[in-house]
């Protein structure tokens, strides 16, 4: 990027260019003949009083002049982006009831819910949960996020940290019931409110996924976890996973039987936890229900960013001064020496 700081200045091109014209082809004979070097010759081309080569210099010399008090210059415009991300724990539920199937209401045999497993169209809680929280992380790269399973306990799988592929990796290796079969939510929730207090991060947020009702007794009932996140400013989200039409699978006799399975949740307790810690609370009652969870909190957690602009310029002024001095020495010494003849 190239431009003039003084652009006007150019406009002292055309007075310069009539004062140079002037000078070459309308300058009167001095009335008072001093001797000097020119007078021992004569110059060429009478018709003027100047010669062509020394002319041209120092009328270069005045348009570098000139063009040098515009001061141009060339421009290096940079963006310097600063990108403030998020501390971000999920907070996961492993326990048995995970393994259960919401299925869609189309689905009304057991011949055909198979083929939807087999297709992929319907997965186990968890699975869902695992995709889409893959792709939430995939989409957060500038945040440090951290992941807590729990069932009767919360146990830290990662730690807030910015390498999500470590962190997807570990995701994959979740099962449900792989830590045990009760649901306990304090204990977690407890668990990632002190770790994301010590966080240096402007915004903390944690996000709690179950599907079953608290039935393990812990120091702090969750409700009290929950006033203390908003003692640390730290934001909670609440999902609630689970729909009326859920199953889960059973293997009677070495064949595999779908037997309903009733959603759990605590909707109540969950509102409330998500109402004293400034969160919101969502109900995820199949896959889709959440991916559009996640790409709501998606929206609602903006990562901020910076955008200063600086621009590095290099001057071309000095270089036109000098340019313009040595041209208008180079046409002083042509005029005296060059262009004159000796008689």
């Amino acid at each position: 990027m190239s431009f003039f700081t003084y652009p006007w200045a150019l406009a002292l091109l055309i007075p310069a260019a009539v004062l140079w014209y002037c000078w070459v082809w309308r300058r009167q004979a001095p009335a008072l003949v001093v001797p000097d070097l020119a007078g021992c010759g004569k110059r060429r081309g009478r018709s003027r009083q100047v010669g062509w080569l020394s002319a041209i210099l120092c009328g270069s010399a005045l348009a570098a002049a000139v063009v040098a008090l515009a001061r141009p210059r060339l421009g290096n415009e940079r963006l310097i982006v600063r990108k403030q991300g998020i501390d971000m724990i999920m907070v996961l539920d492993l326990s048995g009831s995970m393994a259960a199937l919401d299925v869609p209401r189309s689905i009304t045999t057991e011949q055909a819910l198979a083929a939807a497993l087999r297709s992929g169209k319907v997965r186990t809680r968890l699975a869902v949960a695992r995709d889409e929280l893959r792709k939430f992380i995939l989409n957060r790269p500038n945040d440090r996020i951290g992941l807590i399973g729990f069932a009767e306990y919360g146990f830290t799988l990662a730690p807030p940290t910015l390498d999500h592929d470590w962190l997807i990796g570990n995701l994959d290796l979740l099962q449900p019931g792989m830590i045990g079969d009760n649901t306990g939510i304090a204990s977690p929730v407890a668990s990632a409110v002190r770790r994301l207090a010590d966080s240096p991060a402007p915004r903390r947020v944690l996000v709690l996924f179950t599907d079953g009702k608290n039935n393990v007794a812990h120091r702090l009932t969750p409700l009290q976890t929950a006033e203390l996140a908003k003692e640390k400013n730290v934001v909670i989200y609440t999902v609630g996973i689970g729909s009326g039409n859920a199953y889960m699978e059973q293997e009677i006799f070495g064949h595999k039987r779908y037997v309903p399975y009733p959603s759990e949740f605590d909707e109540k307790l969950l509102r409330e936890m998500a109402a004293c810690a400034d969160g919101r609370y969502f109900h995820a009652a199949d896959a889709e229900g959440m991916k559009t969870v996640l790409e709501e909190i998606n929206r609602l957690e903006k990562t901020s960013f910076e955008q200063p602009k600086y621009v590095e310029y290099r001057e071309f002024a000095p270089l036109l001064a000098g340019l313009a001095a040595l041209l208008l020495f180079l046409g002083m010494a042509t005029a005296n020496t060059c262009e004159l003849t000796l008689p």
